[in-house]
C-alpha cells in the first residue's frame, strides 16, 4: 500500500500516480481537504473510491503513524511506500520505522522533491520525535501530552513554558 503523510498537495499527486501505475491502495494521513483529494484520486487519476482512504486524525508526524498503525496491522499490511517531502523524510522514516516496525510493517521511502520550499529539519527535531515514537511503542502514549500535563506547572514556576499541541 501507499501511505501519504499529508501537508502538501504534491505528495498526494505523487501517491495518486504511483497508485494508478502500481494498482496499490492509498491511505492519506492528514492531507488536503476531502474535496480536492477525491477530485485528484478519483476524477484525475481514475482510482476507485474504495482504494483511497482519507484519515484526518493525525496532528503531527508521530500521530500520522500512531493513529493508523493498528488499523494497518488489522488489515494485514506488511509493507508500505511512505510518501512525504524530501526535507521531512528523515524524521518521518525514523518515526515510521519505530512505530510501524513495532507492528511488523516495513516502510520504503518515496521522497517528493520540495525544491526551493525545502526547510531542512534539525537533528534535535528528528531525534526528539524518534524518542517520542519509542516511548509511544513502550507506553502506548505520546510523551508530549504527558509532559505538558505534568511538567507545565513546574516549568511555569521556574519561568519556562511547555505547550500542549
Amino acid at each position: 500500500m501507499i501511505l501519504v503523510l499529508g501537508g502538501d498537495a504534491d505528495r498526494e499527486q505523487v501517491a495518486a500516480r504511483l497508485a494508478r501505475r502500481d494498482g496499490l491502495p492509498v491511505v492519506v494521513s492528514g492531507g488536503t481537504n476531502p474535496e480536492y483529494a477525491h477530485w485528484l484520486f478519483e476524477q484525475r487519476e481514475g482510482l476507485p473510491r474504495d482504494r483511497v482512504q482519507l484519515d484526518y486524525r493525525a496532528r503531527d508526524t508521530l500521530s500520522n503513524f500512531t493513529s493508523l498503525v493498528d488499523d494497518l496491522r488489522r488489515s494485514r499490511i506488511r509493507h508500505a511506500l511512505l510518501v512525504t517531502s524530501s526535507d521531512h523524510m528523515d524524521r518521518a522514516l525514523l518515526v515510521g520505522r519505530i512505530v510501524a516496525g513495532s507492528r511488523g510493517i516495513q516502510l520504503t521511502p518515496v521522497a517528493v522533491p520540495c525544491g526551493n520550499q525545502c526547510r531542512p529539519e534539525g537533528r534535535s527535531k528528528v531525534w526528539g520525535d524518534g524518542l517520542r515514537a519509542a516511548l509511544w511503542v513502550v507506553s502506548g502514549h505520546d510523551i508530549r501530552g504527558w509532559a505538558a500535563d505534568h511538567l507545565s506547572p513546574w516549568l511555569e514556576r521556574a519561568g519556562g513554558r511547555l505547550e500542549r499541541r
